[in-house]
């Protein structure tokens, strides 16, 4: 008997710290002091996002809302000189209307500096036809007395006849490091396109990995997104400015060559949001779901 005594009071010291140990997990499920999640403030998100202004908010550098003003909203910043240009009923609120028209911002926005964007994103809604003959410059971050812009988005509208409402040819590019030129095109995947169809184009550029990502409709459509780092990696060349809707060889008094394989944009633009910061797929979808939803 005194044996056996001995041997359970040995055995209750030895799991003495066991007891102690699973107490203590019980009493403290978050030794890191984490910030609580509550499972409620995700009822109703999209890819945890309740609505699209919630996305990337704080690398939102330019936002060109065209609800009856030309003006970027950040910065106040007016356009140079314009042409071919109204407001219309848009994808939200007004859109900028063009008809055989541009937007010229001859201003060096700081945000579009060299050191200050290096990543981007750059989101918009559009409504575009081919026309069989011209390509569409879209958006060009121009550099002065230069045809090629640091960030040219390209619509080859020139490829099929305005009938065509199936296919549009994005083909966007971009000056490099070494002083060349990287570029993407879908090749196989396309937005419907055409009066009435809105389209939600995104463009995003991770600077540390030489992903350039081309999408549409929430779906990546980019056939060649990686394109490359070192002397290939995004350069935003000093000075810039901003074009929509042109080039500088259709703005009068700024022809830089000879070229006239584009025209000035017949289209529709609305709610260009420019960031400095890559956005992953994933986000770019919840963006646009978000943003169909109302939200």
């Amino acid at each position: 008997m005194k044996r056996s005594k001995i041997y359970k009071l040995r055995y209750l010291v030895a799991i003495m710290p066991a007891f102690a140990l699973f107490s203590a997990c019980e009493k403290d499920g978050n030794p890191n002091n984490l910030t609580e999640l509550d499972p409620n403030d995700y009822v109703g998100t999209v890819g945890g996002f309740k609505t699209s202004d919630e996305i990337l908010k704080d690398n939102l550098v330019a936002y060109f809302s065209f609800d009856d003003t030309y003006n970027e909203k950040l910065t106040n910043t007016a356009p140079t000189s314009k042409t071919g240009d109204s407001f219309v009923d848009g994808f939200k609120g007004k859109a900028l209307n063009l008809n055989a028209g541009y937007l010229y911002y001859a201003t060096q926005f700081a945000a579009f500096k060299q050191d200050a964007f290096k990543s981007f994103t750059v989101s918009q809604w559009i409504q575009i036809s081919n026309n069989g003959s011209k390509r569409t410059m879209l958006t060009q971050f121009a550099r002065p007395g230069m045809f090629d812009g640091n960030l040219d988005i390209r619509l080859n509208t020139n490829s099929y006849p305005a009938s065509n409402i199936d296919v549009l040819k994005v083909g966007p590019r971009f000056s490099t490091v070494g002083g060349g030129s990287q570029d993407n095109l879908n090749a196989t995947k396309t937005p419907k396109i055409g009066p009435g169809n809105w389209v939600h184009l995104v463009l995003s550029y991770n600077g540390l990995t030489g992903r350039f990502n081309v999408l549409t409709n929430g779906e990546n459509i980019g056939s060649y997104s990686d394109r490359g780092t070192g002397n290939n990696l995004f350069k935003s060349n000093e000075p810039n400015e901003l074009i929509f809707g042109a080039n500088y060889n259709l703005i009068p008094g700024k022809s830089v060559s000879t070229n006239t394989e584009y025209g000035l944009m017949t289209g529709k633009i609305d709610e260009v949001k420019i960031y400095n910061a890559f956005m992953p797929d994933a986000v770019v979808k919840a963006m646009y779901d978000l943003t169909i939803a109302g939200k």
